[in-house]
């Protein structure tokens, strides 16, 4: 219960209070289930991921990498837990700008999901969209694009209508569309990605806030080059 609330309160922004009860969920279950036991790697990248949304890459890197260590022994190198720990620490890596090693880490968790889970899993497809996510960091839009629109197609296929999740991908393709200038595209993705977000999240919720920002960023040119009929 403590981890999953910690949790919950990281994807709200609420890192303070994250921290105190995923430090407490650790160790909890380092006393019970010992130190090299799946739910304390569990705990070990969730809280890794909570300093690596807030920049404190330092402390999230033994973290993650503990958990990793942890999982391939335990579970095996082609476990989808194992997939998760190095997405996660993928995840770390682009954050610090270690593309190439971010690179084959979420390639290597692909793989793995692909063989174990299928093609069609939530798992695969979010794979898929953090890859896309970097290719689009790196300007590799014709390598980013086709892994963004598969993702969403999985998910629209396998999760409900109106699933975060969708959003999620719906919002990647529609940056992607940004960089590239094709705006009306973009626009017609952010505004169903909103909707759903909106549904889901609430208007307050920081991931709605940021999509928010990025369409009326796009709203703006698409306004300026409409004055001026080059659309």
């Amino acid at each position: 219960m403590l981890n999953h609330v910690g949790v919950y309160l990281l994807e709200h922004a609420l890192y303070a209070e994250s921290e105190r009860l995923l430090r407490q969920s650790l160790a909890l279950r380092e006393q019970i289930f010992g130190l090299e036991d799946p739910e304390t790697a569990r705990t070990l990248n969730d809280l890794g991921g909570l300093y690596r949304l807030q920049g404190k890459y330092e402390g999230a890197e033994p973290l993650n990498l503990r958990a990793l260590a942890i999982r391939e022994k335990v579970l095996g190198a082609e476990h989808p837990d194992t997939a998760k720990s190095l997405n996660a620490i993928a995840g770390l890596y682009r954050a610090q700008g270690k593309l190439v090693e971010a690179e084959l880490l979420y390639m290597q968790a692909l793989a793995i999901d692909e063989q174990v889970l299928g093609e069609e899993h939530p798992d695969t497809a979010q794979d898929l969209n953090d890859l896309a996510k970097l290719y689009r960091e790196e300007q590799r839009y014709k390598e980013a694009e086709p892994l963004a629109q598969k993702a969403l197609t999985i998910r629209e296929r396998i999760l409900e209508a109106e699933h975060p999740d969708t959003a999620e991908s719906l919002s990647v393709l529609a940056e992607l569309y940004q960089d590239q200038e094709k705006h009306t595209d973009a626009q017609t993705l952010y505004q169903r990605a909103i909707t759903i977000y909106q549904k889901t999240l609430g208007s307050d919720h920081p991931t709605v806030k940021g999509i928010l920002d990025h369409y009326r960023l796009l709203q703006e040119v698409i306004d300026a080059k409409s004055e001026t009929h080059e659309i």
